[in-house]
């Protein structure tokens, strides 16, 4: 198993397990003290972007512009655990693919570019190292959240793999 894979499919788990013990009003609180947005927001952004890679796979474009927005993945922690495993299932299916195949990404980066600009050439490789960070840096703001709400997401929620592996050098 490649291990970027791996650890994509491995972090979209270590997700489902949080939300599994999460209560609906809990997940849809919105935390204006500090992000203005809710538990459920920053999952069903996330999940977005899985699903936009996972779509554009087949013609080797990735629209993360184009994102399904489904607000019962922001209500609903049920949906969201859901949807999160079905994306891990999904990315185990990439076991064997052409992990360096050149892509075509687009973005909005908030500048006017021209329509030629808006694309940026990438790899699976590279979109799911984005992913992957992706994904650390939302559970790090899911983890104060959390945290505000009185529950301790498991040691390691929304911290970087470097990170971890640092920390684990230094004991």
């Amino acid at each position: 198993m490649d291990s970027l894979l791996n650890d994509c499919h491995a972090i979209l788990l270590q997700g489902v397990k949080l939300l599994r013990t999460l209560d609906g009003p809990a997940y849809m609180r919105r935390h204006s003290n500090c992000f203005d947005s809710s538990i459920g927001g920053h999952v069903r952004h996330n999940l977005d972007h899985y699903w936009s890679l996972l779509r554009g796979l087949d013609s080797g474009e990735i629209d993360y512009d184009a994102r399904a927005r489904d607000a019962a993945i922001e209500k609903d922690p049920l949906a969201a655990a859901n949807a999160s495993e079905e994306i891990a299932t999904e990315l185990l299916k990439l076991q064997g693919s052409d992990i360096d195949r050149e892509l075509r990404v687009k973005m909005d980066t908030g500048s006017y570019a021209l329509p030629e600009e808006e694309w940026s050439r990438s790899t699976l490789r590279r979109e799911l190292q984005f992913l992957l960070s992706h994904t650390v840096h939302h559970y790090a703001l899911i983890t104060v959240m959390c945290r505000n709400l009185g529950v301790t997401p498991e040691p390691g929620f929304g911290v970087a793999p470097s990170t971890l592996k640092y920390q684990q050098a230094r004991v």
